[in-house]
């Protein structure tokens, strides 16, 4: 039996045509090619379902994987506080930073079943938040 592929087994080599001494292109007038054909497309569309089921795999994303996400991005936010404090220690008006950090905030924080994970993590969001506000503030005094 050969393998011609992905799409499995195809026909023995006793059922092919002989080529013809012009080297020109011949159909096969056998009826064994009939009966392979509709084997051939199932086992085409078995093989597309087995990619979507793994496709379909890939995009559940497990605990570890939302936890982790969670963590990188409450340390984002602890990142983009630190550029403001810095910004402002320098006596800049530190609006790149604000800005860097308001994108920061409204990205979507994954849940986590630990409390003590989201406990903290509302206490990162709430300080961002807190140092939007008084941004606003000052801003809106001068």
């Amino acid at each position: 039996m050969k393998i011609t592929g992905p799409y499995g087994p195809g026909p023995t080599a006793p059922g092919r045509p002989a080529r013809a001494a012009t080297g020109g292109f011949a159909v096969s007038q056998g009826t064994g090619t009939g009966s392979t054909a509709p084997a051939q497309s199932a086992a085409t569309a078995s093989g597309v379902s087995n990619v979507s089921a793994l496709m379909a795999l890939q995009g559940v994303e497990s605990a570890t994987e939302r936890r982790r996400r969670a963590v990188r991005r409450g340390g984002g936010l602890l990142d983009r506080l630190d550029e403001l404090k810095l910004a402002l220690l320098a006596g800049e008006s530190g609006e790149a930073s604000l800005e860097r950090l308001s994108r920061s905030l409204r990205e979507e924080r994954p849940e986590d079943p630990d409390p003590a994970l989201t406990g903290l993590l509302d206490q990162i969001d709430l300080r961002a938040a807190v140092e939007l506000a008084k941004a606003e503030v000052r801003r809106s005094a001068a």
